[in-house]
């Protein structure tokens, strides 16, 4: 029994040190969803059928505002020019602008993409159930008495078909439903009121316009990398501060300063530690020196002879984060 205590101590003080690492802020920049639409980045957003949540204005202002380091990405072209032309031509949509009518539009205004959708009406449906609740019998509160209270639930859903046509290829670059709920419950003892439909469907729409934007967008994405702090050979004293100081000045954000000292770290240990190699490699990685990085981390990766959970990962996340940062880029030059 005293020995199942002991190892279960030891076990989560273990869980501890582990999840306490230090860690670092990485920022990595992701490309589009949706690739096709670098090709296209003259976008019109058309008055879509049935928008009582207006979702169009709200995708229409995230991409208008959507920048990649200061510079904006698309060009938007008014959607009333759009309108106009449907009237002047004589032109039918149901909402979802097919090919033919995008591009006959399109070259009329100058757009290279058009975004159209039919928007369902919003939908809510209501459950009721009873939750137990206890409270005191007596002024002692000795005793109890259970009691069930009155719960509604309702579930608040949007839909829209949406579609994105390439003007100049007149075909469909995107096309796909998107679906959004809300849950939300109220019971008679809680004081809190529940949102209204109209007000909910606003919050989805608002969550819609943005996950369908970033389909569109490159983006950057943030994680975190633990380090390795423990020697994995035999250090002097002399070594184990080196590293000590270094990992302080990463955690002060003064890579340089925690770079040169793991170089040193490099040179006192013959070369022969892989926690150096992998924490520069961290560094470099953070400082978006990909190339740098997979070279530190390959150096850590000969130098380990029994498997490193963070030196696997490093390994198989630099390759991908290079490939990523190399279509991203084709994507912004196109």
């Amino acid at each position: 029994m005293k020995y199942g205590l002991v190892f279960g101590m030891v076990s989560l003080l273990a869980l501890f040190l582990t999840s306490c690492s230090q860690k670092i802020q990485m920022r990595a920049l992701e490309p589009a969803q949706i690739d096709r639409i670098a090709d296209t980045k003259k976008i019109t957003v058309a008055n879509f059928k049935n928008d009582k949540v207006g979702l169009s204005s709200k995708i229409e202002a995230n991409l208008a505002k959507f920048e990649i380091d200061g510079i904006n990405y698309f060009t938007l072209i008014s959607r009333n020019d759009f309108d106009k032309i449907i009237k002047e031509q004589r032109l039918q949509t149901s909402g979802l602008v097919d090919p033919k009518t995008a591009t006959k539009v399109g070259q009329l205004i100058g757009t290279q993409a058009i975004i159209s959708a039919n928007v369902g009406s919003p939908t809510s449906q209501d459950s009721y159930s009873y939750e137990k609740r206890v409270r005191c019998a007596n002024k002692k509160c000795d005793t109890f008495t259970y009691y069930n209270v009155r719960c509604k639930k309702r579930v608040v859903g949007l839909s829209a078909e949406i579609r994105v046509v390439d003007v100049a290829k007149g075909d469909i670059v995107f096309a796909d439903t998107l679906l959004k709920e809300a849950h939300y419950k109220q019971c008679a003892d809680s004081y809190r009121s529940m949102p209204s439909v109209a007000l909910s469907a606003q919050k989805l729409a608002t969550a819609m316009a943005r996950e369908f934007s970033y389909k569109l967008t490159p983006h950057y994405r943030y994680f975190e990398v633990s380090l390795l702090e423990d020697p994995d050979i035999d250090y002097t004293d002399e070594e184990e501060k080196l590293l000590e100081v270094a990992l302080e000045y990463i955690k002060q954000q003064r890579y340089s300063k925690a770079e040169t000292l793991l170089l040193r770290l490099v040179d006192a240990t013959n070369s022969k530690s892989y926690v150096p190699f992998y924490n520069l490699g961290v560094l470099s990685e953070a400082k978006g020196k990909y190339s740098d990085a997979k070279e530190y981390y390959s150096y850590a990766d000969n130098l380990m002879i029994e498997p490193v959970q963070e030196i696997n990962e490093a390994v198989l996340r630099i390759d991908k984060l290079i490939a990523k940062r190399k279509k991203t880029r084709q994507q912004i030059a196109r």
